[in-house]
């Protein structure tokens, strides 16, 4: 991917072909437009998510699909054979779960440990310390790939913790060193694997794990319900985690390299955490409606219709990503330009400035809708952004609007609303 460069350009490359003037003109437009009032207080009926140690992520609750763990467990919605649910318990060893990691057998995707819930020192050398007083660790949940690899799902902290004490080198970490034990610190605080008898290096090699694998031929829809009911201990996993875990490929660097552009942080305030993977599964939401047109929308489960987009993110040539990536770059130029400090958030009906929480629904529908527009358009949108903006304020008042961004948001309806009410803001405005 293009690195993206000072004020949302790409390297200083034009990113859609357009010549310098256009990308001139946007960013012309975006330093030269007036600055809206201070931010206040966020209206205390919108609600944000929360991450994992209870602080709000910056974006609005959506119930496209339910993330929360009394909400986590969906209807399923396309018939099944109930003989081709297939979960299996494996009592294996941490040798072999290790030798599994050195052969890339299990997938313990680096990227996906919460950033602010990493472990620190003291909790990994507690969970060894376990270990070494053999008591019993909680079972791990896997998923089975078409070639037999593992997922793992829950317990990846664990096992991640384990592989850095015991072969740190099998994952490309620095060892671990033991600090802070609670019942064998005085003899072992300050030690490495290497560093212990041989009789407690085999201790641990050879304590007995269990591990819950769902087979690879159990329906796709199945497995992620079957994850969803497990998924309930400490905070659940959100759905974009699931699908991250589920749905391996190079959607998975895709999608974190563009929600780490500056492009993508600018546009955002850079005010989404991205811990729980919100912030990726707002950009697959876009990649989403590019690849399939929101007034084509028809599915009865908005879950679904990302795990299908990601999957064709995966399965797209680089020229289709580079042109997407061309798309959504130039987009969040335009989104700041025109929004400023309120882009893809619900504004006060009586055209306050207090600023919102990042709002999923008009993420997908601003973003789309100008990457549809093309750069000349997104141009003119910043050059007349206050029209833009009276209108999006107008907007607002719309009951059916506001109900097509804040509930039910993946319904088929209410999908085709909110972008064609959006689009009609735009093409007013240009002319068109």
């Amino acid at each position: 991917m293009a690195g993206v460069g000072p004020c949302g350009t790409f390297g200083g490359v034009d990113p859609l072909g357009y010549g310098g003037p256009v990308i001139r003109r946007l960013l012309q437009a975006r330093a030269g437009a007036n600055r809206g009032g201070e931010i206040s207080e966020l209206e205390p009926d919108v609600l944000e998510e929360l991450d994992s140690l209870g602080r709000a992520t910056g974006i609005e609750v959506d119930d496209a699909q339910d993330a929360r763990a009394d909400q986590a467990i969906d209807a399923i919605h396309t018939p099944f054979d109930p003989e081709k649910i297939d979960v299996v318990t494996r009592n294996t060893t941490v040798d072999l779960l290790l030798s599994r990691i050195r052969t890339g057998r299990v997938d313990l995707q680096p990227d996906f440990q919460r950033q602010a819930g990493i472990w620190r020192a003291m909790a990994k050398s507690r969970l060894i310390e376990s270990l070494l007083l053999r008591i019993p660790l909680p079972t791990f949940y896997a998923a089975e790939g078409d070639d037999e690899a593992w997922a793992m799902v829950d317990g990846i902290q664990r096992l991640t913790t384990i592989a850095q004490f015991i072969e740190p080198e099998a994952i490309n970490r620095e060892p671990l060193r033991l600090v802070n034990l609670e019942y064998l610190g005085q003899e072992y605080d300050g030690k490495t694997f290497d560093d212990l008898p041989g009789r407690l290096q085999t201790r641990l090699r050879e304590t007995e794990l269990i591990v819950h694998l769902i087979r690879r031929n159990t329906p796709e829809e199945v497995k992620f319900n079957i994850f969803a009911r497990i998924n309930t201990g400490g905070l659940p996993l959100s759905r974009q985690e699931l699908r991250h875990a589920l749905i391996p490929g190079k959607g998975r660097e895709i999608l974190r390299e563009w929600a780490e552009s500056d492009v993508f942080r600018s546009a955002t305030g850079d005010s989404v955490r991205s811990e729980r993977m919100v912030d990726r599964e707002m950009i697959l939401r876009f990649i989403a409606f590019r690849l399939t047109s929101p007034y084509d929308y028809d599915h009865d489960d908005f879950d679904r219709f990302l795990r299908e987009a990601m999957r064709n993110l995966n399965a797209l040539p680089p020229s289709e990503v580079e042109r997407l990536w061309k798309e959504f770059g130039i987009a969040m130029i335009a989104a700041k330009g025109i929004f400023e400090q309120h882009a893809f958030r619900k504004r006060d009906r009586a055209g306050g400035s207090r600023r919102m929480p990042i709002n999923k629904a008009l993420f997908e529908a601003i973003s789309v809708n100008l990457a549809e527009l093309g750069g000349p358009g997104m141009a003119l949108l910043m050059t007349q952004r206050r029209k833009v903006e009276k209108k999006f304020i107008g907007l607002m008042n719309d009951v059916d609007f506001q109900g097509a961004i804040s509930q039910g948001t993946g319904d088929p309806g209410k999908v085709r609303l909110r972008f064609a009410l959006i689009r009609k803001i735009f093409e007013s405005v240009v002319g068109r």
